[in-house]
């Protein structure tokens, strides 16, 4: 993993910690921390050492604050379809990844910090978090795919209430809506959360964790039948090393040693 300059990363016990690095903006996505995001993912799918992600901003204000308005101000209808399609992508990575990917979400997470945390495939947020897509304040709405994603996670009529009123909620009427997966009252504490997440999933299969997010995934794709990748990822699970570890070492009254192939 190579040096950035917006984003911070670490490798430790198997989990890439990334720490979106701008604090003096909120941690607001550019150009530059899309262009890096979208580097890091597509390494690590292939990353051996790599067995989890998670994702957080520096510092207790923000995890992401939007993307940097001063980048968008000038955008013309040609560039800003570029400039949502190019987001979608990067993210669309993200929530792709074989790997898990949970977001701590600390103080603000707003519209491209609230789309980015929703392509993760987990949210937890420490108290003071505050959620929102606050676009039509400026005119817009939504580009990095937050339109389909808050819909699928919280619902139709609220995601057009918050979308439409542009109104923030806080953490736990986040996790009441589906939003986030747990609230904790500090940022350790929601890094220990995470990572206790992440050492529990760790011990499992890796190939079958990367098929539940492609068969989770799938639900939304209209033009992909989730039965049937289901069961094409259940057959694939089944050619693999670590079915018969898993397999004998249940029926050996042993706790199995996944290697991922």
């Amino acid at each position: 993993m190579g040096d950035f300059h917006t984003i911070l990363t670490e490798i430790k016990n198997g989990v890439l910690y990334l720490t979106i690095n701008r604090e003096p903006s909120l941690n607001a996505l550019n150009f530059n921390t899309l262009e890096e995001l979208r580097t890091i993912f597509d390494e690590v799918v292939d990353n051996k050492e790599i067995k989890a992600v998670i994702l957080t901003g520096a510092g207790e204000k923000a995890f992401v604050a939007g993307a940097d308005i001063r980048e968008i101000a000038d955008l013309n209808e040609v560039n800003a379809r570029k400039f949502a399609e190019n987001g979608q992508e990067i993210f669309s990575m993200i929530e792709n990844c074989n790997k898990p990917v949970i977001a701590v979400t600390n103080g603000y997470t707003l519209g491209g910090g609230c789309e980015l945390a929703m392509a993760c495939h987990m949210r937890i947020a420490t108290a003071n978090a505050k959620f929102g897509q606050p676009e039509v304040n400026l005119g817009i709405i939504p580009g990095y795919g937050g339109t389909q994603r808050l819909t699928i996670l919280i619902g139709r009529g609220k995601a057009n209430e918050l979308m439409m009123t542009g109104n923030l909620i806080d953490a736990q009427e986040a996790k009441e809506l589906g939003l986030v997966n747990h609230v904790l009252p500090t940022k350790e504490e929601a890094m220990a959360k995470a990572e206790s997440i992440l050492k529990t999933i760790m011990e499992k299969a890796p190939l079958a964790i990367g098929m539940i997010i492609d068969c989770v995934n799938a639900v939304y794709l209209s033009e992909e039948n989730g039965y049937q990748t289901e069961a094409n990822s259940f057959a694939r699970c089944v050619k693999s090393g670590d079915y018969v570890e898993g397999t004998s070492a249940f029926l050996e009254k042993r706790k199995p040693v996944f290697r991922g192939e």
